[in-house]
């Protein structure tokens, strides 16, 4: 098929409409206290390809492929190398992270990725899980499927996003496949679907325009159906929100719900006056008086890094060449996360660990997909928190550290069918990823009536 360079509506950055790319990042954000859930499923995979990611052709003939990757030891080298070379800059002229991620917390980072770290665990436990790839619509899709051991288990396709990928997932497919040896039960087990977004990861990166959250909904339910699944959920935040969300606007039959950890639900007023930076509108509730707080705090500190992916993504060429600069850009997305990773790289702990937050950023750099990620910014036209109109059910987790956590208020006008709703104590923007065994228990309750 032709793709058109689509028309960008230069109204979007704008501060009446800046709402567009106003949920963008978070990916780190804060979960204190909070250990970290060991991944404790054993998954065996029988004769996988031994397959360099270039070396997957996009025009493979077998509809599923078996996945494999192996970073080669020159690849590694020349990482760890690249970050001993970092030319630094002088240090932030303030006490605190408000001019940027802090020379301290770089340096920590630097010097642990360069001595330390051991990508090669990464690469096993993702070796060590079913990894597959599959052509839909000219683009190779990569994706993790675990099947549940269980009876009757309830197919759910799980989408990460920016900066984030399908590490963001890894601790969630335990507890999701198998409940039981997480304190669950055995009837609320998931099939557990996890693709890598285009341009992300091991998927494809778009050779044409036009892959925005529409073109990847309709190929999520493609790779749904392409592995038997007649009735499926799905779940997302960040740009899994807004691709799971457009699934469920398109409505395919075999979609029963969705979930979503980031919700779309400000009212047109409320962001009006939270991009306007107006003072806290009166008669709103406590919790709306919170998430007002919130909004318009992103709305002033947060949008920098999105503007510049949603004007200019190819100008990014650093974050490509740089690994400490692709770390950097990767870590300033919020206070709150910002503040969580300077915790972990003075040794507390968090619901992230220093190999957790560099597992991802690993994967980012090996292969090389700061820039095509970036892309699906300046694909994106739509907006991000105002409410859609989604008909179908859903199920809404509000963690207190995303980027607002959305009142019941708003959050029972936007989903007119809305199935289940729960504030919960910690978590943020990427709550599989910081806490897994709470977001894995909001996906058992979640779900549970459509069984």
């Amino acid at each position: 098929m032709t793709l058109e360079k689509p028309q960008h509506n230069w109204r979007i950055f704008r501060a009446p409409t800046l709402a567009a790319i106003a949920f963008f990042g978070l990916f780190l954000a804060a979960a204190s206290g909070y250990a970290q859930t060991v991944l404790k499923m054993e998954t065996t995979v029988s004769q996988l390809a031994t397959l360099q990611l270039d070396a997957v052709p996009q025009t493979a003939t077998a509809e599923i492929r078996p996945f494999h990757f192996h970073a080669s030891e020159e690849q590694l080298a020349d990482l760890r190398r690249r970050i001993a070379a970092t030319k630094w800059p002088e240090r932030e002229l303030v006490s605190d992270a408000t001019q940027g991620v802090q020379l301290a917390t770089m340096q920590k980072l630097a010097h642990y990725w360069a001595t330390d770290y051991d990508w090669r665990r990464c690469e096993a436990r993702l070796n060590a899980l079913p990894q597959f790839v599959t052509t839909i619509d000219g683009l190779d899709i990569h994706f993790i499927h675990v099947r549940s051991k269980n009876p009757n288990p309830l197919p759910i396709i799980i989408t990460h996003g920016w900066p984030g990928s399908i590490i963001e997932q890894l601790k969630v497919i335990g507890p999701l496949t198998d409940p039981v040896a997480y304190g669950g039960k055995a009837e609320d087990s998931f099939d557990v679907v996890i693709p890598s977004l285009p341009g992300y990861g091991f998927s494809g990166k778009p050779a044409a325009t036009g892959w925005d959250p529409a073109r990847i909904a309709r190929a999520w339910t493609v790779l749904m159906k392409r592995l038997g699944y007649k009735r499926f959920v799905a779940q997302g935040g960040d740009w899994g929100n807004a691709v799971t969300e457009t699934m469920a606007l398109q409505a395919p039959p075999e979609l029963l719900a969705i979930s979503t950890n980031m919700a779309a639900t400000v009212p047109a007023d409320i962001e009006k006056a939270a991009l306007s930076g107006a003072p806290t509108p009166p008669n709103l509730s406590a919790d709306e008086r919170g998430a007002y707080d919130q909004l318009a705090f992103f709305y002033k500190h947060g949008l920098g890094y999105a503007i510049e992916m949603a004007n200019r993504p190819e100008t990014l060429y650093a974050l490509a060449d740089s690994p400490v600069g692709l770390a950097g850009w990767i870590l300033d997305h919020d206070a709150a996360s910002e503040a969580l990773i300077a915790r972990v790289f003075d040794g507390q702990t968090e619901g992230l660990t220093r190999d957790d937050i560099l597992d991802n950023i690993t994967l980012y750099w090996l292969t090389n997909t700061a820039v095509s990620s970036a892309r699906l910014y300046w694909e994106y036209k739509g907006g991000f928190f105002d409410p859609r109109g989604v008909q179908i059910p859903v199920a809404v987790s509000a963690f207190p550290d995303e980027i607002y956590q959305a009142p019941r208020s708003w959050t029972e006008k936007a989903y007119p069918k809305l199935i289940y709703y729960n504030r919960l104590p910690k978590g943020g923007h990427f709550a599989a990823w910081e806490q897994p065994q709470l977001f894995s228990e909001e996906m058992w309750v979640a779900f549970r009536s459509l069984r």
